[in-house]
């Protein structure tokens, strides 16, 4: 057993798939949840990703706290948890950004912040809430740490533990790194799928497109069923990296623009063969 009592604060897919996997690998005792929703919190306790829904005095004497929640909400938590932390409690988190939550969690906890560790795991679905919470979520997939030069090495060891019981590759990244390549290859697909099918969806005609789209549309905008606050939040805390990757993406449709107007057969075959190696390379790579 690696904590005793672990304090889970959103147990929807993220915090819920944690507090599975963990339980399944006994490496938690009790599970607590706390929710902006009595509903999912209920739900979250019938399908035993929970084992009790309490407040925040009681989630602060959890020897582990982890934030599954949209990174928006992150300051607003931490000001309400930090009063009741008991000492050495742990607190971590699962945001899809990291920079903005580090500099909002140093504000929030203080002296305390050293036991803050900040963390993303690069796993996930469309599809969200306790219902989606499932065991197997993390198993084999990566999660990053980006802990910061004061935090304590104990938590560290702690949550890298903890999210190795549940499956995980553990990673270490430095917060601005991680925020720059997510922005590439997370957030930026993200709102091109968001971009298209709401650009159809308000074409007058739009069910007519919507009625012939097949399996390459479905698998390309697969990601737009995601949560639009989640995903409202992580374009606005990772702003300036994901204006750096929108700029590098519309230069590149501009450049596929330039080159189907201009009929050049070679230029799209030489684009369309370097994509398609490099993906290739990429799947081939992966673990």
């Amino acid at each position: 057993m690696i904590v005793e009592k672990l304090a889970i604060v959103g147990a929807g897919l993220i915090g819920g798939s944690f507090a599975l996997a963990l339980k399944r690998a006994g490496a938690v005792r009790e599970v607590l949840g706390l929710g902006r929703s009595p509903a999912s919190l209920d739900a979250a306790l019938e399908r035993g990703l929970i084992d009790r829904a309490v407040g925040w005095p009681e989630a602060g004497q959890a020897d582990c706290i982890l934030l599954a929640l949209p990174v928006g909400d992150t300051a607003a938590v931490l000001k309400k948890l930090a009063p009741h932390l008991k000492a050495g409690a742990i607190v971590t988190d699962a945001g899809s950004t990291k920079a903005n939550v580090v500099a909002t969690a140093r504000a929030a906890l203080g002296d305390r912040f050293a036991d803050f560790v900040p963390g993303h795991p690069i796993a996930g679905s469309e599809q969200s809430g306790p219902g989606a919470a499932r065991a197997d979520l993390y198993q084999g997939k990566k999660v990053v740490l980006t802990p910061q030069a004061d935090t304590h090495a104990g938590a560290i060891a702690t949550v890298k533990a903890l999210w190795e019981a549940a499956g995980a590759q553990v990673e270490m990244l430095e917060a601005e790194l991680h925020d720059r390549v997510f922005a590439a290859v997370s957030h930026l697909p993200h709102l091109a799928a968001f971009a298209l099918v709401d650009e159809l969806a308000q074409r007058a005609d739009g069910d007519t497109f919507f009625r012939y789209a097949a399996s390459g549309f479905r698998d390309f905008t697969r990601i737009a069923g995601s949560s639009p606050e989640m995903w409202r939040d992580i374009a606005l805390a990772n702003r300036e990296a994901l204006l750096t990757e929108l700029d590098a993406y519309v230069a590149a449709l501009q450049v596929l623009r330039s080159v189907v107007a201009a009929e050049d057969a070679d230029a799209l075959l030489a684009i369309f063969s370097r994509a398609r190696e490099a993906r290739n390379d990429w799947v081939h790579k992966k673990p």
